[in-house]
């Protein structure tokens, strides 16, 4: 797959870095970059030994600034409505993964490729991004999700702030604002959120998958229709063998062996 990687991290816990590996880019999102994302998704998707997946970037300075807009600038209308579902299978392909995700995030991270990040479930940052919806200052509105991740994640006025104004933000106030959930040193985003996943993917992966699934499904349900989901939740893991699994570990002073269904 061009410019995207996929190396199982911990095979024993199940952890996986999808890595974005166009650095003399900064990763900028082309079709073809797009595309490879779109393909290691689905790959990671479908691959019951994935516990946790951690979003990197191998370019020094950024993980991600966007869209490629030399390669945007040469497509005419048609061109660009072609573009459009490749780049949403791109996105929606990390938001649609069944296991946690974890974004380590540092440098430059602007529209799309901050959009990638919010893509995640969870978003470790070095104290050296720079993070920015720059989208309108060009002519476009945020289209990877960005409107709508973002707003759920931070709420209306301070995504608002940050979507009309295209202002740029540093650590500090992303962590501030919310939009990261962990601030640390420079140069150790990847190594914390490895072990932020290896942490996620010794659980039970029953139990990490469809507790996930009850936070996405509920999230934009009325409370009633979210208890009902977290309900059906419950039952698929409490009946499952990662339960019981889980009960004879504990009772019996040892760790668990997750069978993992």
């Amino acid at each position: 797959m061009v410019n995207v990687t996929i190396e199982r991290l911990d095979v024993a816990t199940g952890v996986a870095e999808l890595r974005l590996g166009r650095p003399e880019a900064l990763n900028a999102l082309s079709t073809a970059h797009a595309q490879a994302i779109r393909e290691a998704t689905a790959s990671l998707a479908t691959d019951a030994s994935v516990r946790a997946v951690v979003l990197s970037s191998t370019a020094p300075r950024a993980f991600c600034v966007g869209a490629d807009l030399k390669e945007r600038h040469t497509l005419d209308d048609d061109g660009l409505r072609r573009q459009r579902p490749v780049f949403r299978a791109a996105f929606t392909g990390i938001l649609d993964l069944p296991v946690p995700t974890v974004a380590a995030v540092h440098g430059f991270a602007l529209g799309g490729g901050l959009e990638l990040a919010l893509s995640c479930d969870l978003i470790v940052a070095d104290e050296t991004v720079t993070l920015g919806l720059p989208e309108v200052s060009v002519g476009v509105i945020p289209g990877g999700g960005g409107t709508q991740l973002l707003t759920r994640r931070i709420g209306w006025g301070r995504a608002a702030d940050l979507v009309f104004t295209a202002r740029r933000i540093d650590g500090p106030e992303a962590y501030r604002l919310g939009v990261v959930d962990r601030l640390v040193e420079a140069g150790r985003a990847r190594e914390v959120a490895v072990e932020l996943a290896a942490t996620v993917a010794a659980h039970s992966p029953v139990g990490v998958r469809q507790a996930k699934k009850a936070m996405r499904l509920g999230a934009d349900a009325a409370l009633a229709a979210g208890l009902e989901i977290e309900d059906a939740a419950w039952r698929a893991t409490a009946f499952s063998g990662d339960r019981k699994e889980g009960v004879a570990a504990f009772n019996e002073k040892r760790g668990p062996d997750w069978p993992g269904e």
